[in-house]
């Protein structure tokens, strides 16, 4: 048994914010209430700190099988850990693409046995994630995949992914869209704009990211499937969702914390660390993610985990990869830029990172504290100071904007299956 005892429990599945105890036995949540007798537990001092139902991050990848250079899927879950997340939903896109029910269960079996997180892998939505033929997803099912998703490679016929929807919906399994339209980023390095004009790249426009949202749309509305759109990044991708929202249709979406934290006007030097896709687009889309972020049209934040070797990521910028590393500096980035301005409260900061999360691709009995529900506790500070350092990481990539960056508040312990297997120094 672990008792938690002195910490300010925010759970807004149960709509919770108060001073409580949690009390948990055999995996599970046996109770939570504001004095506890259990004299056999081993005790968690949660003094000062926000105990909260343990964060989700929808948006990883992990590299293997495949690249294991980058990442592995021990190496990934250790940096989960220690970002406060106690799951994390990783992406078809390793080598082989996780099109088929072998690499599911290499996956399921592989982080069961290595990672210190709770890992659910999202099939492809393609064979080989080639947007020719649907992959073996009733198979994959079988397996253990939450969601079906191309990431990386955005289904550009509209027919396929609308069998797609179709087909998702006997599973029961969210359609997780790269929302972009390829025939207006060939070539593209970084968003579109006076500041992409400025350092001589190819612009990625805004459009590419609405265009393929806009058709989604469209289909899920005929189709009935769920849709969720992944790392949202435009002011009027988001206006399309919210609107969709308002007409009851089932869309949810994500935006990363580069995207609510940095902007184009940010990307010098032809630092290859700035270089992501969707790309850090204008200082108003920035803003609107903020405003999505406040008001309830964002479900969630996910990081967009996306490690890459050195050997790759420091090459000139429009030879170097897209993406970057983000699990360990996500909670830091959102209490900096969310919670502290007081764009966002305590309790909707711990639903975008875990009972919304949870809500996406439905896992069962996470994110919340409810007692019967599985003991993946997240322990967070909003004051403790501390700086990120890349070559401290726990990951096997060290590509960040954010090494050095100082932060204000942080994770602190992560708990799963309760047992702590994550502490701050």
């Amino acid at each position: 048994m672990l008792l938690i005892k002195n910490g300010r429990v925010v759970d807004p599945s149960q709509n919770l914010d108060a001073p409580a105890q949690v009390l948990i036995r055999d995996g599970r949540i046996a109770k939570v209430a504001e004095r506890i007798s259990a004299a056999d537990a081993e005790v968690f001092d949660a003094k000062g700190l926000i105990v909260a139902p343990g964060f989700i991050d929808l948006h990883v990848h992990l590299r293997e099988p495949g690249n294991e250079h980058a990442e592995t899927i021990e190496t990934g879950g250790r940096a989960a850990a220690a970002g406060g997340f106690t799951s994390i939903c990783c992406m078809p896109n390793t080598t082989p693409v996780n099109d088929n029910a072998a690499v599911t269960q290499f996956i399921v079996e592989t982080s069961r046995r290595v990672s210190p997180v709770n890992v659910f892998p999202i099939g492809a939505i393609s064979s080989r994630s080639a947007g020719e033929r649907l992959a073996e997803i009733g198979q994959m099912h079988r397996a253990g995949i939450v969601g079906l998703s191309d990431d990386g490679r955005p289904v550009m016929s509209s027919g396929l992914m609308r069998h797609a929807m179709e087909y998702s919906l006997a599973f029961g399994l969210v359609m997780i869209q790269h929302a972009e339209d390829l025939t207006l980023t060939q070539g593209g390095q970084m968003h579109e704009g006076v500041q992409s004009t400025r350092m001589g790249l190819r612009g990625i426009p805004g459009s590419s990211e609405d265009v393929m949202v806009a058709r989604d749309i469209l289909l899920a509305e005929q189709t009935g499937a769920r849709y969720h759109v992944a790392h949202l990044s435009t002011a009027r991708s988001l206006e399309l969702v919210r609107d969709a929202k308002r007409r009851g249709l089932a869309v949810t979406c994500e935006v990363t914390p580069h995207h609510f934290t940095l902007c184009d006007e940010d990307v010098r030097d032809y630092d290859s660390n700035y270089k992501m896709k969707p790309p850090l687009r204008s200082r108003a889309d920035r803003d609107a993610m903020i405003e999505g972020l406040a008001d309830g049209t964002v479900d969630a934040i996910a990081t967009d985990h996306a490690p890459h070797a050195g050997s790759e990521k420091m090459q000139e910028f429009d030879l170097a990869p897209f993406g970057i590393i983000g699990l360990e500096s996500a909670v830091g980035l959102a209490l900096e830029r969310l919670y502290h301005p007081k764009h966002v409260t305590l309790s909707r900061l711990v639903n975008l990172f875990s009972c919304n999360a949870a809500r996406v691709v439905e896992l069962k009995d996470r994110g919340t504290l409810k007692p019967g529900s599985h003991a993946d506790v997240t322990l967070f500070s909003t004051d403790r100071a501390w700086k990120l350092d890349a070559n401290q990481s726990a990951s096997r990539s060290r590509n960040t904007p954010f090494d050095g960056r100082e932060f204000r508040g942080g994770p602190e312990a992560t708990i799963v299956a309760g047992r702590v297997v994550w502490r701050r120094a």
